[in-house]
């Protein structure tokens, strides 16, 4: 690394002499040059004569806050990397500093290890931005068919996210089941200077909890019965990545406090070992429940909420993004179609109708499995209606109880038969009837008026097309 720091420049902002003064050997001992400043004044004149590569920023000065000078700094045309520094009674002020554009934040005591990294994590950051990309990243770059989006709720989490890439700021992504937190976490490893090392991906809800310190830290042979061997855990795996946490409001109070005392440190040790090994991961969590009432009831650390939840992101449910879902109808097609080899090139005009009504509770999850069951089973080069599957909209029985009109409907025209061959009314004519009442009484919602008389949607959709 001496090598190719022997030209940069970090400032340190600490009112502390001797700490700054040990923050500058500890950085000048491995090549890079240093500045030590002990008010927020004499950095901004420095800054305004000499723009450094990365800033050390103390957010508690003599003179003015750190977050100044942090403001300053991003209002400069190539601004400095600036990692936060702050105590424990400040970490909610470091949040600020983060979403504000700091890089990083670190707590103090702080170790000479978590300190280096930081600063090389901001210049590789820097030489990302700079450089232009290598060909061959351009493929591996490309957006998941699952994480595109043009609507405004979709413009801002990608405008969250990009602004989150040029940090090593943790990331909260909150949203339903389905609507893309891993990709997200994915996208967000890709646009960063991450992107070149591992992704751990671990579901919280999903590792028992016995194991799950091991899965997280990993074990030395013999430390409890069944551990073979020697094993690394994900956060010692994803050294160099990004380590992303779903369900992570399912993790135990117990092993939130190891986390918490692994993002302050970045130091960890095996189970049943005492040896302590350094990590450095960004952390992305996602939950699709409310962290904030989790703390409320007292299920998740507030310190730990508030140090993962730097940059929020909050995902959109499918059914509030609009035109984003024939977006993703299309893409979600193009791509079925290659891994099926099928010839499939759009959507009919009622499907497309159906999708854009449709309130998908399973969200991109459940438009994805729609369209490769409709891929796989069928041929052709459109798909049309009679190609849903048969249990399509039946995932909306929750949403309302069944209606009393529908309940009242169904008696009368099974309680009164006709008295005479003159009243005899044909079959099909009795069923348009019950089913055009039934979506009458539903606003319209074909999905959810079949689920009520227990067919698919996808066989009201025939009969209609039937009657037509």
């Amino acid at each position: 690394m001496s090598k190719n720091s022997q030209k940069t420049l970090v400032y340190i902002v600490e009112d502390s002499v001797s700490s700054g003064a040990l923050y500058s050997s500890q950085l000048e001992s491995i090549g890079y040059e240093t500045r030590h400043f002990v008010d927020g004044y004499s950095a901004l004149a420095a800054i305004k004569e000499k723009m450094p590569s990365v800033i050390i920023q103390d957010v508690c000065l003599p003179d003015i806050s750190g977050l100044d000078v942090l403001q300053f700094v991003k209002r400069q045309k190539s601004p400095a990397r600036v990692i936060i520094i702050t105590s424990n009674s400040s970490i909610e002020v470091a949040v600020d500093a983060m979403r504000l554009g700091g890089f990083d934040f670190i707590e103090k005591p702080f170790t000479r290890e978590r300190m280096v990294t930081s600063v090389y994590d901001a210049i590789k950051q820097i030489n990302l931005e700079t450089e232009p990309p290598a060909v061959e990243d351009e493929v591996s770059d490309q957006p998941d068919t699952s994480f595109l989006g043009e609507s405004l709720a979709m413009k801002t989490v990608f405008r969250l996210l990009d602004s989150a890439a040029r940090s090593k700021a943790s990331v909260f992504v909150t949203g339903e089941s389905g609507t893309g937190k891993e990709v997200c976490a994915q996208y967000l490893h890709n646009t960063s200077a991450r992107k070149n090392g591992p992704v751990i991906a671990i579901n919280c809800a999903a590792i028992p909890k016995d194991l799950f310190e091991s899965e997280f830290f990993g074990h030395m042979k013999g430390s409890f019965s069944g551990a073979l061997a020697d094993r690394k855990g994900a956060v010692e795996v994803a050294n160099g990545g990004t380590l992303f946490l779903d369900e992570i409001c399912e993790m135990d109070l117990n092993l939130q406090s190891k986390l918490l005392r692994f993002l302050q440190t970045g130091t960890f040790s095996r189970v049943g070992s005492s040896d302590v090994i350094q990590s450095d991961v960004r952390v992305v969590c996602a939950t699709n429940r409310n962290p904030a009432a989790e703390v409320g009831e007292g299920r998740f650390r507030e310190d730990l909420y508030y140090r993962l939840n730097v940059i929020p992101v909050q995902l959109p449910a499918l059914r509030d993004r609009g035109p984003d879902i024939l977006l993703l109808a299309n893409a979600i097609l193009l791509d079925k179609n290659e891994a099926n080899d099928k010839g499939f090139q759009q959507f009919s005009s009622d499907v497309q109708t159906l999708f854009m009504k449709y309130d998908w509770p399973g969200n991109i999850r459940e438009l994805q499995n729609v369209i490769e069951n409709m891929v796989v089973i069928n041929t052709g080069t459109e798909i049309t209606i009679d190609m849903l599957p048969e249990s399509f909209g039946q995932t909306n029985l929750q949403v309302t109880t069944t209606p009393s009109v529908i309940k009242s409907e169904t008696k009368a025209s099974t309680s009164v038969g006709p008295t005479s061959i003159q009243e005899i009314v044909p079959m099909w004519i009795v069923e348009k009837n019950t089913i055009e009442k039934a979506i009458e009484v539903c606003d319209g919602n074909i999905p959810l008026a079949a689920a009520h008389l227990g067919v698919s949607a996808s066989t009201i959709y025939r009969k209609m097309k039937n009657w037509d």
